[in-house]
């Protein structure tokens, strides 16, 4: 009895966790970023909201090519790169998004983000 406890409780915990990063999303520039990072960063979206993950990518690398100082930019590309697997990318570009947040918090406090740098 002891066992299925601990194995519900372990699958219950890795639900949770799954789903806390599932629900982390690509975000909008800020108002006033380059028009260029602005048009790609919504391309971007899109296709990750079609699943798209490849193709986002490519539009996030070039939404954080265009404005670098853009921490959401940076976010955008780590969330693609961590979602096809190219985990020491994705830890890369979270920490330029963290050194870049400007006090956003949703970048700052992200569950992904933190798990990436903190390993």
């Amino acid at each position: 009895m002891k066992k299925i406890s601990v194995m519900f409780a372990v699958a219950v915990f890795m639900s949770w966790a799954v789903t806390a990063f599932a629900a982390e999303g690509p975000m909008e520039l800020p108002k006033g970023a380059n028009a260029s990072a602005q048009m790609h960063n919504q391309e971007g979206i899109k296709h990750w909201n079609q699943g798209h993950a490849d193709e986002a990518l490519k539009h996030f690398e070039e939404a954080s090519a265009a404005d670098p100082a853009l921490g959401e930019a940076h976010f955008n590309e780590a969330l693609a790169l961590d979602k096809l697997g190219k985990h020491g990318e994705a830890t890369m570009h979270f920490k330029a998004a963290k050194k870049n947040a400007n006090g956003n918090e949703a970048i700052i406090n992200s569950a992904i983000l933190n798990s990436h740098i903190n390993h």
